[in-house]
């Protein structure tokens, strides 16, 4: 009577998930075939380049008095096009501000002018830039306004004119500014807030780029946005986002549902037996289901335990956008001596500045040029394009000086990490058991995280709790303990198949489209084998 009711639920469950089961192993198996149609850019890394000293002719504190700027949150050194500027983040405002080194004249839509220099470099690659560029000349108001700029040496008209009147390679259709992660840009990708740049080319590529950090976040264009939005809708079922977070209880439902069903389907397996009737189409649909279902039982075991597991774990709400460091600095207290800073790095070249608070003391955050290349693969070697993720980076070579006495502070970078963590964990410093800097995505800290290089900074609390935090921006990078890693190990090694590294990415992404495919095979055999057998029950 068990084995009767167990058969009989089999077959209603299977009729359940087997729509749903099909549709995953399907955007599964396209999955890395994706990867393959990413957008080609440039360059997804742009190096830090050594600052001219002799373009910085007005003091910070000069060029924010003459713009009645009378505190700001942060600020650094950036260059268009050979022309320099503060970049200024204001209290309480998203977009940045833009003050010339030279004559402390602010830079008009200054934010969106850098935002299209940056993403123009990443699509193109990088242009060594000598000296100021200007606008076009190819017509007589070109002329003009070149006469004009080399007349007064006015560099935001100069850089306006460069960046707006630049006609090599791809058009700049538009920009737009973005506060919140969007169907195109989604919260998968981190960083905000960001610009998304779209170009007039065939593809319709847009770049979205962070202009805090001069930062390639994401590439979006017509045939990714097919792939992705197939993806949304068969895999990650996007179409029920008007659940909210109930979308993630509805997939989790489904995927126990189909390791009740798998389960079921073993123990039939295993208490039953084959029947041989030649010539009977039914009995040998059925003996093809059962050992296929047999052999493939374990990937969709892997695929729906795992896929459970991780959609549950998408209930908890990721607060890590809530942790970064808030700092007012009256413009009044912000004397920099430019010409010390410069002299404390000694035969090092100087490639920015910003400004940090430290146990309520005020330090400039140097960063100076060091001799290393990037690791980065070229398309060659890695036919994706994919540099962000395989990339590894410099440790920080950042100095932090006092504000007053242009004294180091020893260790500064751990110092300022531990300060960073203690204050968003609410631990105290001395309780950190260990510190490491991370230059490299890999292990729980993953590419899924987007920043680099981070600190990890480790406590004995809470199932020994790490915090990854980022220092060139005073923000939380992630947030993880030994029971996160259950998930996360469960969904990169059953879920994405990578237990397969060893073997490279190729065999990795054969494995994970095999087993995507068996499923296919499974549910397409099964309803055949529900066809027939209904067809008999009809006839």
């Amino acid at each position: 009577m068990l084995r009767k009711n167990i058969y009989k639920w089999h077959r209603t469950t299977s009729l359940i998930i087997a729509i749903p089961v099909f549709l995953w192993a399907l955007s599964g198996f396209m999955h890395p075939i994706m990867t393959t149609f990413r957008p080609k850019v440039g360059t997804q890394f742009l190096p830090p380049q050594a600052i001219d000293s002799g373009k910085i002719k007005l003091p910070l504190q000069t060029a924010l008095a003459q713009q009645k700027v009378s505190a700001i949150a942060n600020f650094r050194i950036v260059q268009m096009v050979g022309n320099y500027f503060y970049q200024i983040q204001l209290p309480n405002n998203k977009v940045l501000q833009y003050i010339s080194t030279q004559t402390g004249k602010i830079l008009k839509n200054g934010d969106d002018l850098y935002a299209r220099y940056i993403a123009k470099q990443f699509l193109q690659g990088v242009k060594k830039v000598e000296k100021p560029l200007l606008a076009s000349t190819s017509t007589i108001m070109h002329q003009e306004l070149q006469k004009e700029t080399e007349a007064t040496h006015d560099c935001c008209v100069n850089a306006t004119a460069a960046i707006m009147n630049d006609t090599t390679g791809a058009k700049v259709l538009s920009t737009t500014f973005i506060e919140n992660f969007d169907e195109d840009y989604k919260n998968i990708n981190r960083l905000l807030p960001a610009y998304k740049v779209s170009f007039d080319r065939a593809d319709g590529i847009r770049l979205y780029v962070e202009t805090t950090q001069d930062r390639f976040a994401f590439a979006m264009d017509n045939k990714r946005k097919v792939f992705d939005t197939i993806f949304a809708w068969f895999h990650t079922w996007s179409w029920l986002s008007f659940l909210g977070k109930g979308r993630f209880i509805v997939e989790a439902l489904f995927c126990l549902l189909a390791i009740a069903t798998t389960l079921m389907g073993l123990y039939i397996f295993f208490t039953t037996k084959s029947k041989k009737v030649a010539g009977n189409t039914t009995v040998k649909a059925r003996f093809n289901h059962r050992w296929t279902s047999l052999v493939f039982s374990l990937f969709t075991l892997m695929f729906t335990a795992s896929g459970a597991f991780h959609a549950l774990e998408k209930l908890e709400t990721d607060y890590r956008d809530s942790f970064y460091v808030s700092n007012t600095f009256e413009t009044a207290n912000i004397s920099m001596d430019y010409a010390k800073i410069v002299a404390s790095l000694g035969e090092r070249q100087l490639t920015n500045l910003s400004v940090v608070k430290i146990d309520n003391e005020t330090y400039w955050q140097v960063y100076s040029k060091k001799s290393f290349n990037a690791n980065i693969k070229n398309d060659k070697e890695n036919p994706r394009g994919d540099v962000m993720k395989d990339k590894t980076v410099p440790p920080p070579s950042t100095i932090y000086l006092h504000s007053t006495t242009y004294q180091p502070l020893v260790n500064g970078e751990r110092k300022y990490a531990s300060y960073l963590a203690s204050n968003f964990s609410k631990n105290a410093e001395k309780d950190t058991t260990s510190i490491e800097v991370i230059t490299k995505f890999e292990g729980e800290y993953g590419f899924v995280n987007k920043r680099l290089p981070v600190w990890k900074v480790n406590y004995p609390y809470n199932s020994k709790q790490r915090w990854y935090v980022e220092t060139s921006t005073g923000k939380l990078a992630a947030k993880v303990n030994d029971n996160d890693l259950i998930e996360g190990f469960s969904f990169a090694f059953l879920h994405k198949h990578h237990f397969m590294d060893f073997a490279g990415k190729s065999w990795r992404d054969f494995s994970t489209m095999f087993a995507a495919m068996s499923q296919i095979i499974v549910v397409i055999i099964g309803l055949m084998l529900w066809r027939k057998a209904r067809n008999k029950g009809k006839a």
